[in-house]
């Protein structure tokens, strides 16, 4: 078999060979000798994707750490040297340190660097975060597979100009605008965050955990699907089970968008519309067109407004830290102080009510 990809290979004069799943070093190292050409394995596209697609220095450093990742196990194809040795101290020298245990020192002292550099911009998200609780506007994040129209959908609804392109992962740098749903007075915060892949590497994974930490902070997860895709439903299935290893849980709240209905012909729509009334929370839309969207618009504040619930608490004088938290969110609308403590009412969301009984 490999003799007749050889062949093949010489004969359409193919210069890289891409093979959709792992391939370990060795195997790597043994077909480029064997045909001669440049090899890429699932991995090893996406990471050349994401490098070319990496715009902010937060990308930049994702994409780094992912690729230092990922290399550091395929040493062993990028040398041809690898049984020189460097001597140790004065002109004898002991045995030393091979060129591959050199080269791998250096990647590991780098993913250290990276990591740290990484850190920082995981602490930054945590106090924009922070402050974004400070005024209390629900976040609404759009999650979905690679090229789903996730960026069209957000700049249609918020006038932004993030880069929406017919391409694999254009956005890899999450972006958050505040928004007001018309005419309604009530204002979200709406965050465009990076697609999502079926077999994800887990070099990956690991490094944009920053990026999508911002979903596991929603109110309201919108998951957009290209629903005139052929393998839509795989492609869901796939950012259920991402969302599930993000520890995203049932309690927040999700509404499904099928989008790019402009590309369905009529029949096809018809049938979809029929699937998704059976469903509250499915909504057909076209990112492009407009259509659909006010009704979307529409589902997403009754979400909000819809979900949030008047409470009476009785807070002690000691419970000082609960009430600031309080405050400090926004929830409070009515207190009076007694001799037992305070008698509080509070508006807030089931998701706040269960942050606020960890404290």
């Amino acid at each position: 078999k490999l003799e007749e990809l050889k062949q093949q290979i010489k004969a359409e004069e193919i210069g890289l060979v891409l093979i959709d799943g792992p391939v370990t070093p060795v195997q790597q190292r043994n077909l480029e000798k064997e045909w001669g050409v440049k090899l890429l394995d699932r991995t090893g596209l996406i990471l050349e994707i994401f490098a070319d697609r990496a715009a902010t220095r937060e990308g930049v450093l994702q994409v780094e750490l992912a690729a230092l990742s990922y290399q550091r196990t395929r040493l062993v194809r990028a040398w041809t040297h690898l049984e020189r040795q460097r001597g140790g101290l004065g002109f004898v020298g002991g045995p030393g340190e091979t060129q591959i245990e050199a080269d791998r020192r250096a990647i590991d002292e780098q993913l250290v660097r990276l990591r740290r550099q990484l850190e920082k911009v995981v602490k930054t998200r945590a106090l924009h975060r922070a402050a974004r609780a400070k005024v209390p506007y629900p976040i609404v994040a759009l999650v979905g597979y690679t090229n789903a129209g996730k960026s069209t959908l957000f700049n249609r609804l918020t006038g932004a100009q993030v880069m929406a392109k017919d391409m694999l992962f254009a956005t890899l740098d999450p972006t958050m605008r505040k928004i007001e749903l018309k005419g309604q007075g009530s204002e979200v915060i709406l965050s465009d965050t990076v697609g999502f892949i079926s077999d994800l590497p887990t070099e990956l994974v690991a490094a944009f955990r920053a990026t999508l930490e911002e979903v596991t902070a929603a109110d309201l997860i919108v998951h957009v699907r290209d629903i005139s895709h052929p393998e839509s439903e795989e492609q869901a299935a796939d950012v259920a089970a991402i969302l599930e290893s993000l520890g995203v849980t049932d309690a927040v709240p999700q509404i499904e968008v099928w989008n790019k209905i402009d590309r369905l012909d009529d029949e096809a729509r018809q049938v979809l519309s029929n699937r998704a009334g059976r469903s509250d929370n499915v909504l057909m839309v076209s990112a492009v067109s407009g259509e659909g969207l006010e009704a979307f618009v529409s589902k997403v504040l009754a979400f909000i407004v819809g979900r949030t619930n008047v409470a009476h608490l009785q807070l002690r004088f000691e419970d000082g830290r609960k009430r600031a938290w309080l405050f400090e969110k926004g929830l409070v609308e009515a207190e009076k102080q007694n001799e037992d403590g305070y008698d509080m009412t509070v508006r807030w969301t089931e998701r706040q009510k269960a942050q606020f009984e960890t404290l």
